[in-house]
Order: C-alpha cells, then structure tokens, then sequence
C-alpha cells in the first residue's frame, strides 16, 4: 500500500550547482526518492540544452508503527472491483524500488527553461503474505509491476538579487502516461503505489534559494514544494505531498564537488471513494551526502547516499531502509 511510498519521493528537491547547473525533481514512485541530483537546479544559458539519465534504488523494507519499530506490519487491500478496502489483507515484506529517470531542460532565454522527466523504467519488486478470510496464508513475490512511469512538463524561472544568490521558481504538470490497472498474481488489480502510474494529473509548484558563501567554492541552499495529486478513474487519489529541504555544497579538488543535504517529505493520506486509505501518508527525513566530478565542461557524473533519519508513518507501515542514485548529466 502507500507504505511502499513511505520511501523513493525518498531522495528530494534541491540542487548541486549555483549558477549554471540546471536540476530535476525525482520521483522514483513519490515516496522512494525525494531527493535532488541539483544538476537541474540553476540558470540554463538561452538556447543551451542539458540531459540528466540516472538510475535510483531504493530498499523498503523497514517495518514502522508511528515512529517505533514493529515486528509486522499489516496493511489493507483495494477492491477495485467491488469498490471496498479490505482491513489487513496482506503482511508486508520487502518492496525494491528500480528506477531509471531521464530529465531534460532546455533555455528559452538565460532566465526561462523549459523542463520535462520521466521515469524511462520503473520496476517495483513487492513480496507479502496474503491473508483472507478462510483461505490458508499465500506468499507471492509477483505483485509488483514494470513499466514507464508519469511524464511531467514544466518551467522554471530564475531571479539574481545579487551576484551571490540565485532564486529559481518551478512549476510543473505530471500526465497520466503510465499504467495505473496492471493486475496482480490473482488476476486483480495490483496496489496503486505498485503502478507504474499513478492514472491522475498532479500540479507541482516550488522555490529554490541558493547563496554562495564569501568563499566562491561554498554555497548553502533551501528548497521547498508542493505537490498536489488528482484523482484517477478507479476513484483512487493519492495523498498530497509537501517537501522541504536544506543543503551545503562545497568544491572539494580539482573537479570534484561534496553536497549534504537533509531532506523532509510530508505525505498525507490516500483517499479511495472519497475515504481515508489506511495505512497510507507518511513523514520521512533524510540526510543525503552526495559527490559529483566534472568530466569536462559539459559533462559530469554524480552518486548520492540517502540515509534515513527520522520517519513516521500513519499506522503501520513499511519505510525505506537504505538508497542510492547515480547517474550523469551532459550539457548540448
């Protein structure tokens, strides 16, 4: 259930260059990766275009009640069909996140870009035990889904107060271009956060402020957004979400540059047929020390740790244990 999004929009929105290093808002199935590769974060030269391609893992499988660890964790089922939740239908076990994400901006002018990203490869792999009434337990590690996740358009624009800082405004739109109905081992519709869409627009609103120290090679960065969800034809809408976030970066050698950055992510809960989904909507903090080197000019790669620090969930559920993103950016 939405425990498997207690996670991956796990790795967040914030950013690694200040002034010509453009970044991308991840999503590795909103609540696995909510952090930001920054290397869509800044101004973007007119008529300049820049390509991020990264890959995002992320482990599931810590069991949460409240705040405090739990020895199990059962959650709820959706009934597409008869349009009814089932209270503890299935135990959780283990959900593993594969993402592969492509992120693309392109300068309008050197103020105004133009932004798109997509999930080119989303692959959850789900395990849990089902239980039903009168049915012997059933263990079944083929819930999860593979497929192209949502598309999401949209702008950003940057202000310069000053030759030391950097305001960018973002807004976005997620389509309903990924599956949202892929059927599970028993021939029912899978768990929405198992999807590899989610069969609903969302609209996307978000600031960031960056402030280069007296030292040019150091930067401190707060970032903030909100994300709100639709609702998909099979009356299932998941919960809105607000994430925050604070950062430093440093160039560390020659070519080398180290980012750490705590990020927050506030989930509220899913709602089917105008209902509280239980067991969904969550409160999770990471604290995310990343690299990147410079290949050249216009190429560079980039590796980010994410490491939980605090997390709370609505009832029981199961919260990301570790995660990792790499990938490159290139620069046209």
């Amino acid at each position: 259930m939405r425990s498997v999004l207690s996670v991956v929009v796990s790795f967040f929105v914030l950013g690694l260059g200040l002034v010509v290093t453009p970044n991308v808002y991840a999503t590795c199935g909103s609540t696995a990766c909510f952090l930001s590769t920054r290397t869509q974060d800044g101004t973007l030269l007119g008529h300049t275009f820049r390509l991020d391609l990264s890959y995002r893992y992320v482990d599931q499988s810590r069991r949460r009640l409240g705040s405090s660890s739990t020895d199990e964790v059962l959650t709820p089922g959706v009934n597409f069909a008869e349009g009814i939740l089932e209270p503890d239908h299935h135990r959780e076990i283990r959900t593993g996140f594969h993402v592969i994400q492509a992120d693309a901006s392109y300068g309008i002018t050197d103020r105004l870009s133009l932004l798109a990203s997509i999930p080119l490869l989303s692959a959850k792999h789900h395990e849990h035990v089902v239980l039903e009434e009168g049915e012997p337990e059933r263990f079944t590690d083929g819930d999860g889904t593979t497929g192209i996740g949502d598309l999401q358009l949209g702008a950003r624009y940057a202000l310069l107060p000053s030759p030391r800082d950097l305001v960018l405004f973002t807004g976005a739109v997620k389509l309903a271009t990924g599956a949202h109905d892929r059927l599970d081992t028993a021939g029912e519709i899978t768990e929405p956060s198992l999807q590899p869409g989610t069969g609903s627009t969302a609209v996307t609103g978000g600031v960031l402020y960056s402030h280069q120290l007296s030292s040019p090679r150091t930067e401190v960065f707060l970032s903030g957004s909100y994300r709100r969800n639709g609702t998909s034809d099979l009356e299932y809408r998941m919960g809105d979400e607000a994430q925050a976030g604070i950062g430093y970066q440093r160039t560390l050698a020659h070519r080398w540059t180290g980012t750490v950055q705590v990020n927050l992510r506030h989930g509220a809960r899913d709602r089917y047929l105008g209902g509280d989904v239980p067991s969904t909507g969550s409160t999770l903090v990471n604290v995310t020390p990343g690299v990147r080197y410079d290949i050249g000019k216009r190429l560079s790669v980039y590796g980010f740790l994410p490491v939980p620090l605090y997390q709370h969930v609505n009832e029981a559920q199961l919260t990301p244990k570790l995660g990792a993103v790499v990938g490159f950016s290139r620069l046209f």
